[in-house]
């Protein structure tokens, strides 16, 4: 490895796609540091965790904290639990580990799958739960089965801990009983559900326009049954109401009485008539209430038939992996950084170290292609939702339109430069993609091909339904997927041939 000092001035652009707005960055070494900076700041101020959120409204001006203090590199925040009479979850604990956490599949599976239905494998990789949870959306996919799970959340703030239901959390659009100076430190799940988990099961089903759109509407089913009868039901709903909210005539009505299709139908209708929905630009408020009626019982029909599985066979054969989180990737500590400073970073880029001198609003997006002139990684919507700058951060997807650089101080980065080898020899992924001439124009293959060797790594041998869940953060406009299936399927069958 070798050393690469760059000492480039700061480029300016007026791209859209730079994060224009100044702000001063902290990052708290500790939890009860966290805590003091928002007791100090109060408005001011605003928390980033995965960025996934903060940073597109920022770029679309819809938030302008003068302070950006990252909470992502907090140790403890982040991992899985299991107790006897509970399961902790921590609040950094990103949406891709919960879904692949073998304990949540098949104990809370709703869970699991409200995890995997957001929109794109790299928001899931980067997105934390409290993130997710501490938006207060009624379109978040979360919370109807953190809700339908009976979840307590742990909030922490100058005066100590509190618990509070995630039932009572919820306020209204974008507002939660979250105070200015507490953070989200942990989500309970009681393990009632999963002490007779021969007897519940649950299921989760999201409809949106697109997969990478929120949600039109939204269901979390929990059912507990004795014998054929319901003893206990949960139905939570998203995206039809100002807050997600609990359907409790329609689970009154179930409890007690045998499951049946026509009782899973009539629960449905009685939920469309609870729930209450707006028009907007994703649905009408008659059409959520039509599909209310489907995904209730289809939800409950799932739900049911789980009941009785064995717990292996309710998790996915692709997503036995589980997912070990660690806290921080920074290799030093960077306390506050003033708006119109520069602060000096390192950055192993393709096995490459340099300095940087970096302002707290760079993107690690524009550090790439303007500081270290590595323009593969591409610009695209600038907000997360094409995948065109996808590069691997410490070995994992990151959408590098949405990574403050300062943040990556310490990071190993990997772009689609470094695929080929150093006598400048394709990678078998790059020489498979044009094979199968599995792009047209290529402004979006960079991105493919990084979230492509990312699956691989994980599932050498996906399917064709793997591959394109895998996928469906990535967008193109000018060629099909088919052939890029194929590519991703043939580099695959080489790859376990040459074993």
């Amino acid at each position: 490895m070798s050393d690469q000092s760059t000492n480039l001035p700061i480029y300016q652009s007026t791209n859209s796609h730079i994060l224009v707005q100044e702000f001063e960055y902290l990052e708290p070494a500790s939890l009860a540091e966290a805590i003091s900076l928002l007791n100090e700041y109060g408005d001011r101020a605003q928390v980033m965790a995965g960025g996934t959120n903060l940073l597109v409204w920022m770029k679309m001006e819809q938030r302008s904290p003068e302070y950006v203090i990252n909470i992502g590199k907090l140790p403890g925040l982040a991992g899985i639990s299991s107790h006897d009479d509970r399961l902790d979850i921590g609040a950094l604990t990103t949406l891709r580990a919960i879904r692949n956490d073998p304990q949540i599949q098949a104990g809370y599976t709703a869970l699991a799958e409200a995890c995997a239905s957001f929109g794109s494998t790299q928001i899931q990789m980067m997105g934390t739960v409290g993130g997710n949870l501490c938006n207060g959306s009624p379109a978040s996919d979360t919370v109807p089965a953190l809700m339908a799970f009976d979840a307590q959340l742990t909030l922490a703030g100058p005066d100590g801990e509190r618990t509070l239901p995630v039932v009572e959390f919820l306020l209204g659009p974008g507002k939660t009983a979250l105070r200015k100076d507490e953070l989200l430190v942990s989500i309970v799940l009681p393990s009632r559900f999963t002490h007779h988990v021969s007897r519940t099961g649950s299921a989760f089903i999201k409809i949106s326009r697109v997969a990478a759109d929120l949600a039109k509407a939204s269901v979390a089913a929990v059912l507990v049954r004795e014998g054929d009868r319901i003893v206990e039901c949960r139905l939570a709903f998203g995206s039809v109401g100002p807050t997600v909210m609990r359907a409790r005539k329609a689970e009154a009505l179930l409890v007690g009485k045998p499951f049946s299709a026509e009782l899973a139908l009539e629960a449905g209708r009685v939920a469309s008539e609870e729930i209450t929905p707006i028009d907007d630009v994703r649905s009408t408020a008659w059409y959520r209430r039509e599909v209310v009626k489907a995904i209730t019982h289809d939800a409950l029909q799932l739900a049911n038939q789980r009941i009785g599985e064995s717990a292996i066979e309710r998790v996915s054969e692709s997503a036995i992996e589980r997912v070990s989180e660690s806290a921080s990737h920074a290799s030093r500590f960077t306390p506050h950084v003033s708006r119109s400073a520069f602060h000096e970073i390192e950055l192993t880029v393709n096995g490459v170290r340099h300095r940087l001198r970096v302002k707290p609003n760079d993107l690690l997006l524009n550090v790439l292609r303007e500081r270290l002139e590595l323009t593969g990684t591409k610009y695209g919507c600038g907000i997360g939702e094409c995948g065109a700058c996808t590069v691997l951060l410490n070995g994992k997807p990151a959408l590098s339109c949405l990574v403050l650089a300062i943040a990556a101080d310490g990071s190993e980065v990997q772009t689609v430069e470094g695929l080929q080898g150093s006598d400048g020899e394709l990678d078998p992924l790059q020489e498979a993609f044009i094979e199968h001439n599995a792009f047209q124009c290529g402004y979006c293959t960079p991105g493919m091909l990084m979230m492509t060797r990312n699956l691989l790594s994980e599932n050498p041998s996906p399917t064709e339904d793997e591959i394109r869940d895998h996928l469906k953060g990535n967008r193109c406009r000018c060629t099909g997927f088919a052939s890029i299936v194929r590519a991703v399927k043939r580099v695959s069958e080489r790859a376990r041939g040459s074993e």
